[in-house]
């Protein structure tokens, strides 16, 4: 392979024959309906890289998402998919390896690890003809409503984003700014739907924190997503044990790894495919955090339907679902999870269960 230019969403395929495998890239950049800001930036669109696995006649789509704050890029994602060899393995059942292998190729690149492990579950699941929450033996009934996503914005675009939400049960509300209270008496203004709040490691002093965290209680937001900086655990764990209101780790907790260290630092943990390599390793955090009874979040980056139908595999197995990545852009290229009154619904197509969109059928759809 040889790396393509990165500017265009008409970037060719770049294919690789490997053993029984055909392994196809390229690069893809969403776009997003509304200016997109959070504590520390702001942004209009995100880098994707697609990925295609074909096996005996049938092909496990995944995707790579990159947002700046991740250190990823789409060169670098594409550069670490090209050193993947999988013409070692005879078999796509040979997850445990393929994947074990992947990671050690490199440290981190973990948006480039989970864009070929969701791929090839999505071709598993395809062999074995089932959706891959019903190989996991899960009950799709029981995903929880996903929340919608309000970013930092002005008075007036904050009402406008939460009216265009009226179906959702829970919205997340972006914060760690001067604003804050702004935003959450603007957002009271139009509606009382629960909220959750993601202050992106915004707030800095500790006091000021858990007084935010009862004023925030008052006003029915049910769980503060990484109040303070990832690097502060001790503040973090103080403000836990005082806030009238859950504590979720996000960027505090990437990996199964980092799992373990933060018990007592923070109520629950944030899950996300991009952080952590992918499908597998995303099952396993929440089934370790449940043994230490912590509570669990399944989020996303900006991602089209493949990620996101890909995450809501494992949702059943969660508290709270924000997996609304695929509802800020306007240019999915995939048929996947549908939102219907904020609430996530599965299509029973085998894999992560997506289509391309104007494309065909799963053979064995």
């Amino acid at each position: 392979m040889s790396s393509p230019t990165t500017d265009s969403n008409n970037s060719a395929w770049l294919s690789a024959k490997q053993g029984k495998f055909i392994l196809r890239i390229r690069p893809y950049t969403l776009q997003m309906h509304h200016v997109f800001t959070v504590a520390s930036f702001s942004r209009t669109t995100t880098p994707v890289v697609l990925v295609e696995l074909d096996y005996e006649g049938l092909t496990g789509y995944g995707e790579a998402s990159m947002p700046p704050y991740l250190g990823e890029t789409q060169e670098s994602v594409i550069q670490f998919l090209q050193r993947i060899d999988l013409s070692g393995f005879d078999s796509p059942f040979d997850t445990a390896e393929i994947l074990s292998y992947v990671d050690k190729i490199a440290p981190k690149n973990t948006a480039a690890k989970a864009a070929l492990d969701i791929a090839l579950h999505d071709l598993l699941g395809k062999l074995m003809q089932q959706p891959f929450y019903k190989i996991w033996g899960l009950n799709s009934s029981l995903i929880p409503p996903t929340s919608f996503t309000i970013g930092i914005d002005t008075e007036e675009m904050i009402r406008k984003k939460v009216l265009e939400a009226t179906d959702y049960k829970l919205l997340k509300v972006k914060l760690g700014l001067e604003t804050d209270k702004m935003i959450i008496e603007t957002i009271r203004s139009v509606t009382d739907v629960p909220l959750c709040a993601d202050v992106n490691q915004g707030w800095k002093d500790k006091h000021l924190a858990v007084d935010m965290a009862g004023w925030l209680a008052e006003r029915n937001v049910v769980f503060l997503e990484q109040p303070m900086a990832k690097d502060n655990p001790e503040d973090n764990a103080w403000l836990t044990e005082r806030s009238p209101i859950p504590t979720i780790a996000d960027e505090a907790c990437q990996r199964l790894a980092d799992v373990a260290a933060l018990k007592d630092v923070y109520s629950g943990i944030n899950i996300k495919l991009m952080k952590c390599t992918g499908m597998r390793e995303a099952k396993q955090m929440a089934e370790f955090a449940r043994a230490l009874d912590m509570k669990v979040m399944l989020g996303c980056m900006t991602e089209t339907s493949c990620a996101i139908s890909a995450a809501a595999q494992l949702a059943p197995l969660v508290d709270w679902a924000d997996l609304d990545g695929a509802l800020l852009i306007n240019n999915d290229l995939f048929d996947g999870m549908k939102v219907e009154n904020g609430n996530c619904l599965l299509p029973d197509r085998p894999g992560i269960g997506v289509i391309k969109k104007g494309g065909k059928q799963p053979i064995n759809d």
